[in-house]
C-alpha cells in the first residue's frame, strides 16, 4: 500500500505542485493543501483520459507482445524460430491458458500490415518516461526477438529504431543494448567452461581494460537495473519477473567468469 502511495505521488507530482502553488498563493497555507489536493485528481483524471484505464502492467504486456509481432513481420515474413521465440517467452513467463491466447492475440494484431507501434507505445512511453530499467527490459525482449532467426536484419533493425524513438531512447544507447543483447546471445548458447572473457565483458558492457572498482559499479548498476521487485515495482508485469531473474542470473555468471579470470 505504501508503495502504491508513493507511486501515486510521483506519478502524479505534476498536478501535486501545480495546484499547491496556486493554492498557497491564493489561500495560504490551508489553500496549498487543498490546490495539491484538487492537481492531483485533476492530474490523475487527464492521466486515466488518455491512458484508459489500463495499468502499466497491462501496457507492457499488450506492448511487448504487439511489438515482437511487428519486429518478427518486418521481413515480410514470420519464421518458426520467431514463433517459437514468442512460445518460450509465454513459457518462461508461466502464462495460463487465457493468458497466452491473450498474447498471441497482440502477437497477430503486431503482424498486421497496417499496425502502428504508436497505438501502443505512446501510451507505454508516457507511463514509462523516467523509468529506464523498465525501458531497458522492454527493449532487451525486442532485441532478443529480432535476433530470434539469427542476425538483426536491416527492416529488423529500422522498427527496432522506431521503437527506441517512441521510448526516447537515443542511438548511442540502443547500440550499447545491441552489443551486450548480441554477446548475451552467445553467452546463452554455450556452456560456462566455452564462454570467452571477451563475452564475459561485453555481457557487463564494458571493457576489457577497466579498472576493478569500475567493473564492480558496472556490474551492480547492471544487477538493479534488472532487479525483478524493482522493475515490478515500476511497471513490469509479474508475469515477466522470471525473464528478468535470468538476466541477473546471466549478469551474475559474467561477472564471476571476469573476476575469476582477474585473480
Amino acid at each position: 500500500m505504501t508503495e502504491q502511495i508513493i507511486q501515486n505521488i510521483k506519478r502524479y507530482r505534476t498536478g501535486l505542485i501545480v495546484g499547491g502553488v496556486i493554492g498557497f498563493w491564493t489561500g495560504n497555507l490551508v489553500g496549498l493543501f487543498f490546490g495539491a489536493g484538487v492537481g492531483f485528481f485533476i492530474n490523475r483524471w487527464l492521466f486515466n483520459l488518455l491512458l484508459g484505464e489500463k495499468s502499466p502492467q497491462a501496457l507492457f504486456f499488450k506492448a511487448t507482445f504487439a511489438v515482437m509481432g511487428k519486429v518478427a513481420k518486418a521481413d515480410g515474413r514470420v519464421t518458426e524460430h520467431e514463433i517459437q521465440f514468442a512460445r518460450d517467452v509465454m513459457a518462461r513467463m508461466r502464462l495460463d491458458e487465457d493468458k497466452k491466447r491473450q498474447a498471441m492475440g497482440y502477437f497477430s494484431e503486431g503482424k498486421e500490415a497496417g499496425f502502428d507501434l504508436s497505438s501502443v507505445l505512446k501510451p507505454l512511453s508516457l507511463l514509462i518516461q523516467r523509468r529506464s530499467a523498465v525501458k531497458i527490459m522492454f527493449l532487451e525482449i525486442q532485441l532478443q526477438a529480432a535476433m530470434a532467426d539469427g542476425d538483426i536484419s536491416p527492416n529488423e533493425l529500422k522498427v527496432i529504431q522506431q521503437v527506441c524513438a517512441f521510448l526516447k531512447m537515443s542511438q548511442q544507447e540502443m547500440n550499447q543494448l545491441l552489443s551486450r543483447m548480441q554477446a548475451q546471445q552467445s553467452f546463452q548458447g554455450a556452456q560456462s567452461s566455452q564462454v570467452s572473457i571477451e563475452e564475459a565483458y561485453k555481457v557487463l558492457g564494458v571493457d576489457p581494460k577497466v579498472a576493478d572498482p569500475e567493473l564492480k559499479k558496472a556490474y551492480r548498476r547492471l544487477m538493479s537495473q534488472h532487479h525483478p521487485d524493482k522493475l515490478v515495482a515500476k511497471g513490469l508485469p509479474p508475469e515477466m519477473m522470471q525473464l528478468a531473474k535470468e538476466k541477473t542470473q546471466e549478469i551474475q555468471a559474467a561477472y564471476d567468469i571476469v573476476k575469476t579470470a582477474r585473480k
